[in-house]
C-alpha cells in the first residue's frame, strides 16, 4: 500500500538517552526531521539538550507522563506530528518461576501498555491531519521466544500482535505501521538487563541461581555468543527512517543477521527442532 508524505516532518522518539533511540535522533535530526527525544533521567535529558534537542521527559511506565509529553510536544507544533518512533523499552531476564507478579507487570508495563497509550493519544492527530507513520521498536524474540528471557519474549510478542492489528485498524487512515525487529545490536541493553536481573531476581533462592551470575558476568563483559553478530545501533536508524519517508513502508524490518534467520525459522522449522537447538543453546551457555 502506498501512504501519503508525511507533510510535517516532526517526531516524536521514545527511549532516547543512549543506544537506538539517541542514533535514530541524531540520524533523523541530520536527515530534516524536527525530534522531540525523549528520556526519563535529568542527567539523559540534559545531554539530549546539550546536544541542541528539544528533549521531553517521559516515563511510558506511567500514564500521567504520557499525557503530560504528548501535551508538551504538541503544543510546540501546533497541534500537529507527522511520526512517532516507540523505541523506549527494556529486558528482564529471568526463568519464568522466578519472576515476581509485579517484575511481570512492569515488563508489561513498559514495553507494550505504556507504548500503546502514548501511541492512542496520537492516532487521532495523525487521523485529523491525513498522514501519520507509527514505528514500533520490537526484537528477533518477539517471533522466537528466548529462555530466560521469556517475559520480554512475551512483551515483544505481544506488541508484534498488537502492531498486527493496529496496522488493519488504521489502514482506511492510511496511517502506516512498521514494526523494527533488531537482532543483537551494540548498546547498553546486556548490561542494562543484568542489572535488572541482579536487582529483582532472588538469585540465591533459584535453582538457577549460580548460572545467573554468571550469565550476568557475561552480560556486562562480553562473551556472549550473539556477540559476533552484533550491529551499530545506526543500522537500525537507517531502517527507522526508511519507514517514516518510504512512500512504501514496509510491514516488518529485520536488522542482523539472527533477526533474519529468526523470523525464517519462526515460520518454517518445527517446534521440536527449535526446542532442541534451545536446549542446546542453554546447556553451553548455563552448563
Amino acid at each position: 500500500m502506498k501512504f501519503p508524505t508525511v507533510e510535517d516532518k516532526s517526531v516524536l522518539v521514545t527511549g532516547c538517552s543512549s543506544g537506538i533511540g539517541r542514533a535514530t535522533a541524531d540520524l533523523l535530526c541530520s536527515s530534516g526531521w524536527t525530534v522531540f527525544p525523549t528520556a526519563r533521567k535529568a542527567d539523559d535529558l540534559e545531554s539530549l539538550r546539550e546536544a541542541g534537542f528539544d528533549a521531553v521527559e517521559l516515563d511510558v511506565a506511567s500514564s500521567e507522563s504520557v499525557a503530560t509529553a504528548v501535551e508538551a510536544v504538541l503544543e510546540k507544533t501546533g497541534g500537529k506530528l507527522g511520526a512517532v518512533v516507540n523505541n523506549a523499552g527494556f529486558g528482564m531476564p529471568g526463568a519464568i518461576e522466578d519472576l515476581t507478579r509485579d517484575a511481570m507487570r512492569y515488563q508489561f508495563e513498559v514495553n507494550l501498555f505504556g507504548l500503546q497509550e502514548l501511541t492512542n493519544r496520537l492516532i487521532p492527530v495523525f487521523r485529523e491531519q491525513g498522514f501519520g507513520r507509527i514505528v514500533n521498536v520490537s526484537s528477533v524474540v518477539g517471533r522466537l521466544s528466548l529462555p530466560f528471557m521469556g517475559i520480554y519474549s512475551a512483551s515483544k510478542f505481544a506488541l508484534e500482535a498488537v502492531s498486527d492489528a493496529l496496522r488493519v485498524e488504521l489502514s482506511q487512515d492510511r496511517i502506516s505501521v512498521s514494526l523494527v525487529e533488531p537482532g543483537p545490536i551494540r548498546t547498553s541493553f546486556s548490561t542494562n538487563c543484568a542489572g535488572q536481573g541482579e536487582e529483582k531476581l532472588d538469585a540465591d533462592g533459584s535453582k538457577f541461581g549460580v548460572a545467573y551470575k554468571q550469565y550476568f558476568a557475561k552480560r556486562r563483559n562480553g562473551g556472549m555468543s550473539e556477540d559476533r553478530f552484533r550491529l551499530p545501533p545506526e543500522a537500525v536508524a537507517k531502517k527507522i527512517l526508511h519507514a517514516l519517508e518510504s512512500p512504501h513502508p514496509k510491514i516488518r524490518y529485520h536488522v542482523t543477521l539472527p533477526s533474519y534467520f529468526g523470523s525464517w525459522a519462526a515460520r518454517f522449522v518445527p517446534a521440536a527442532l527449535i526446542d532442541k537447538a534451545m536446549i542446546g543453546h542453554v546447556k553451553k551457555r548455563f552448563g
